[in-house]
């Protein structure tokens, strides 16, 4: 990561000097929403312009290498005719991550034609840029602005390489600069986010994107930093580029409109993380109480260097998810000392005054009490009485950041833990910490030294997409009066039907999400928070 990003990032209300905020208005970003368009046909695409209309895009990116049997002259007018957006016309070849794979002149005549006849924008590569540009002849319609762009399938250069291509792109007669790269690391995007919004300083209208899902926050947040436009597909999984989101997610998940300079960044930090539901949750309840704020999917690898990178004011907490509970312990400033006792954290808050990091567990908090209310509603016991897990036998399943937050509750609440595990020595570890005993998993089929124990899953063993998988087999689950699974997508697992089957009490992990919601949202916001919300839009789920 070069130190330049973390500089910028670490001050990145230069970017609010750039972009005015919206005076109230529904609208706090000029960035435009341009919805790829690719058909085999031109009727097809004349069906989905009107669609991307529909759902709010600003203009259509019109692909003309998708099409089948291509007319140049009729199909061009055509579709510039029954555009009911502004049209930006691409024509990509092979060579550069499209479909065209022939000569290079009726590629570019096209191209211009379009350009002639009416399109609002054209996107010709950096390398033709200057065969395109003595196409024109200097007779460029001064209502079409011209895209240069620079697509880079294996990685995202330095901030130095970035700002020399931009320069180069520039030289080649760009109205916009386009720059798409790819994420190797999520610290990768910093440098996008840097060059856009030093092109901005210097009134260079810019397109800077990082293509896979560790980039997906360059699709998101260019809104912020001043980005020129960026794409949003109209269905999930037909992109023009790895990691575009789809329109309705900017619009409706994202809030994209609302997104200004001054907007604070808030994610969710795991590998795997597209599954989680918590951007919807917050983005929803930021959005019922008027908080500026969005958050984001966060596809990290190492921990240390994510929050080194981002290390501005304006990336303000983040939710922690696995693999990283552990490892996030070691990066925070200061640890509340229940998630100091647990050994993890999966709640981090940036303080605005100094960006010192601050740790917490909400975890233990959302999973015990969702036991708690399981085993009540069984046994139909009051609130009022002592914690009905006291004295219980508690078997929880995974030795990690979950594991052990579920442990440190089940402990406090005066059960009798056992920790299982795949290895028995981190199982041991865990155990010696909160006084238990420890088993492998293996050893858990055979394991019932009484009935009514309780299990815990706490590891991902289960998740989409490998939803037939199950820690332990249904046959080992009789003796059990109550199963609980982190495991949320999808809300019923392998382990909790079979649970059911066997006639234990289930709590799923969705109870256990918004229950550790509720704290994580109250220290972002300092706000108390929206549970009926909370509720009623996890019901979807």
């Amino acid at each position: 990561m070069d130190s330049a990003s973390n500089v910028l990032l670490a001050s990145s209300p230069s970017a609010a000097a750039v972009v005015g905020m919206g005076s109230g208005g529904v609208r706090r970003n000029p960035t435009l929403i341009c919805t790829p368009i690719m058909a085999d046909s031109v009727d097809k695409m004349a069906i989905l312009m009107a669609e991307a209309k529909s759902v709010g895009a600003d203009l259509v990116e019109i692909r003309l290498d998708s099409l089948k049997d291509f007319n140049h002259n009729s199909d061009i007018k055509t579709l510039i005719l029954h555009s009911p957006l502004p049209t930006l016309f691409t024509y990509r070849p092979m060579w550069e991550g499209g479909q065209y794979n022939g000569d290079e002149k009726p590629r570019l005549d096209a191209l211009r034609l379009a350009m002639e006849l009416g399109a609002d924008y054209i996107d010709v590569e950096l390398k033709v840029a200057h065969e395109f540009n003595e196409l024109l002849r200097g007779n460029k319609p001064g209502k079409c602005k011209l895209i240069v762009s620079s697509h880079n399938y294996e990685n995202t250069p330095s901030v130095e390489e970035l700002g020399n291509l931009v320069a180069r792109i520039q030289a080649a007669g760009a109205d916009i600069v386009k720059i798409a790269t790819t994420a190797l690391d999520i610290s990768d995007v910093a440098r996008i986010f840097q060059i856009t919004v030093h092109s901005q300083v210097r009134s260079v209208p810019i397109i800077g994107l990082v293509m896979g899902e560790r980039g997906l926050i360059s699709r998101i947040l260019c809104a912020k930093f001043g980005g020129y436009l960026t794409f949003g597909t109209l269905e999930s999984g037909v992109v023009s580029a790895p990691g575009q989101p789809t329109i309705k997610d900017l619009l409706d998940l994202y809030n994209f409109r609302q997104i200004g300079p001054d907007t604070k960044v808030f994610g969710i930090i795991g590998k795997p993380v597209g599954h989680s539901k918590s951007p919807v949750l917050f983005n929803e309840a930021f959005k019922s109480v008027g908080i500026n704020g969005v958050y984001v999917h966060l596809l990290v690898d190492d921990i240390a260097r994510f929050l080194q990178t981002y290390s501005s004011t304006d990336f303000a907490g983040f939710s922690c998810t696995i693999p990283h509970k552990e490892d996030a312990l070691k990066c925070c400033d200061e640890v509340h000392p229940v998630a100091k006792s647990i050994g993890a954290v999966n709640c981090i808050i940036r303080r605005q005054n100094d960006g010192k990091l601050f740790g917490y567990n909400t975890d233990y908090v959302g999973a015990i009490s969702a036991i708690e209310e399981g085993l009540r509603a069984s046994q139909n016991v009051s609130n009022t009485v002592g914690s009905p897990l006291a004295g219980k036998l508690f078997v929880v399943i995974g030795a990690g950041g979950a594991g052990k937050a579920l442990a440190y509750g089940a402990k406090e609440k005066g059960a009798r833990v056992v920790i299982a595990n795949r290895t028995y020595e981190r199982a041991k570890v865990l155990a010696d910490i909160i006084g238990g005993d420890a088993i492998t998993l293996a050893d858990l089929e055979n394991f019932h030294p009484e009935d009514g124990m309780i299990l815990a899953n706490t590891t991902s063993i289960g998740m989409q997409p490998k939803v037939d998988e199950t820690p332990v087999s249904k046959n080992a689950l009789r003796s059990y009066s109550l199963v609980f699974d982190a495991v949320y997508t999808p809300k019923i697992t392998r382990l909790l039907r079979e649970a059911e089957e066997s006639g234990a009490k289930i709590v799923t992990g969705l109870e256990m999400f918004i229950g550790q919601a509720y704290e994580q949202f109250e220290r972002f916001t300092e706000l108390p928070a929206p549970k009926e919300l909370f509720q009623k839009i996890m019901s979807k789920y």
